[in-house]
Order: C-alpha cells, then sequence, then structure tokens
C-alpha cells in the first residue's frame, strides 16, 4: 500500500495550488479518502473527505468555498484544488485512509 502525495510549494496570499495524491496497492475505488494537514508546531487537521465514487465531500469549516476536492478512480488518483490560499493554510498536506495508513505528505506554503 502506498499513498504519495504531489503538486506542494510555495504561494503568495490569494494563490492557488492543485495537491495530488497517488494510490497503489489496494483497491483505491473502494475506499472514501481523506485529507488532513498539519501546520508547524501544531496537531494534524482535518480537511476534507471524499467517499468512494467521488460524489459527495465534505469540508472544514475554514477551506469551505476555496477547496474542492476530488478523484480519478481510473487513475488512482486523488486531488486537492485549494484557490484563494490564505497565510493559515500553510502546512504539511498529507492523504489517508480511513484506517490510518497515510503518505509522506507535501509542503505548502502561503507567503508573501
Amino acid at each position: 500500500v502506498q499513498l504519495v502525495e504531489s503538486g506542494g510549494g510555495m504561494v503568495q496570499p490569494g494563490g492557488s495550488l492543485r495537491l495530488s495524491c497517488a494510490a497503489s496497492g489496494f483497491n483505491f475505488s473502494t475506499y472514501a479518502m481523506t485529507w488532513v494537514r498539519q501546520a508547524p508546531g501544531k496537531g494534524p487537521e482535518w480537511v476534507s473527505t471524499i467517499n468512494s465514487d467521488g460524489d459527495g465531500e465534505i469540508y472544514e469549516d475554514s477551506v469551505k468555498g476555496r477547496f474542492t476536492v476530488s478523484r480519478d478512480n481510473v487513475k488512482n488518483t486523488m486531488y486537492l484544488q485549494m484557490n484563494n490560499l490564505k497565510l493559515a493554510d500553510t502546512a504539511l498536506y498529507v492523504c489517508a485512509r480511513p484506517d490510518g495508513t497515510r503518505g509522506q505528505g507535501t509542503q505548502v506554503t502561503v507567503s508573501s
């Protein structure tokens, strides 16, 4: 089982990034998937979850209307489109399965 995140980087406030989570070694299409983030000096924070079919999503309040989670079950990949990024969005973004299996994460830094 492997989850590999990519797409992070440094962006100015108001900018956009698209994160990817490539899954392998399991039947991706049967799992709901989650994005979690961890800012420096803070504990993990749940960001968003998408159901296995990709037709149901939920978001943490501070990202609603700015972030969109999606998935491609043919490509075994989940995405997080992040728009209007804020300084408070700076964190390590990690994708995870419900059983706690997670990747190494991709760093997002929002800085002016």
